[in-house]
């Protein structure tokens, strides 16, 4: 199965956006937009505005993340731009998932749920049949550079184990410091998708074509894959 990933645009050189987007749409699968409002985490980042920007330049479909504590109104804004997957966090769904998961549905788009490391994958249980895609965090969430969790780990596999055993069809995807210093143990817990940002891409070169080529670089060496 091929590698896929996802580029964690926060993490991008927002001075050389188009060049960056260009050449990553023929390489990825997503792009990864974090939305963050000041209050679930203590960070702004990205906007619906920014994803138009995105969708100007390429056809890649887009994941938004919402780091939100009202995320009602974000997933609004976000099916306004048409965000191919809109990812609700787990911490703020309590009460309103279903509604949540059904307003994505109803616009044609996808649902996907967010799980922070404290945040055991027991409690999206009751809907976890429902959505696309399920986001492990494997740093606390808000900052790039966070100190990578390794017990998050294990709600990969577990996932991968309940989506065996029910029929489920989500896809599995994780998200922080994913880079050369961990590839090899993300790799052994098997998620469908890294999502990177600049210790494991935009931070190793100026030049995203050499970035791009170091990271392959680094994964190769740390799990013997290929990546085209």
């Amino acid at each position: 199965m091929k590698v896929k990933f996802s580029p964690s645009l926060m993490t991008m050189n927002l001075d050389k956006f188009k060049e960056e987007i260009d050449f990553l749409s023929d390489k990825v699968d997503s792009f990864h937009i974090d939305i963050m409002d000041g209050h679930f985490v203590p960070n702004l980042t990205l906007s619906p505005w920014f994803i138009e920007q995105v969708k100007k330049i390429t056809d890649t479909p887009v994941s938004s993340h919402l780091m939100v504590e009202d995320p009602s109104f974000w997933v609004e804004e976000l099916i306004k731009v048409k965000s191919e997957y809109i990812c609700f966090p787990a911490e703020r769904a309590n009460g309103i998932a279903f509604r949540l998961i059904n307003q994505i549905h109803q616009a044609g788009l996808k649902a996907g749920v967010v799980l922070n490391p404290e945040t055991s994958v027991d409690s999206i249980k009751e809907y976890l049949g429902s959505v696309d895609k399920v986001t492990i965090m494997t740093v606390d969430p808000g900052f790039a550079g966070e100190k990578f969790i390794v017990s998050a780990l294990q709600k990969i596999t577990e996932l991968r184990t309940l989506r065996e055993e029910k029929d489920y069809e989500y896809i599995i995807e994780m998200d922080g410091s994913s880079n050369k210093a961990h590839f090899k143990m993300i790799h052994d817990a098997n998620p469908d998708i890294y999502i990177i940002g600049r210790s494991g891409l935009f931070g190793l070169s100026d030049n995203i074509e050499t970035s791009w080529n170091m990271m392959a670089e680094n994964f190769l060496e740390a799990t013997g894959e290929v990546i085209h």
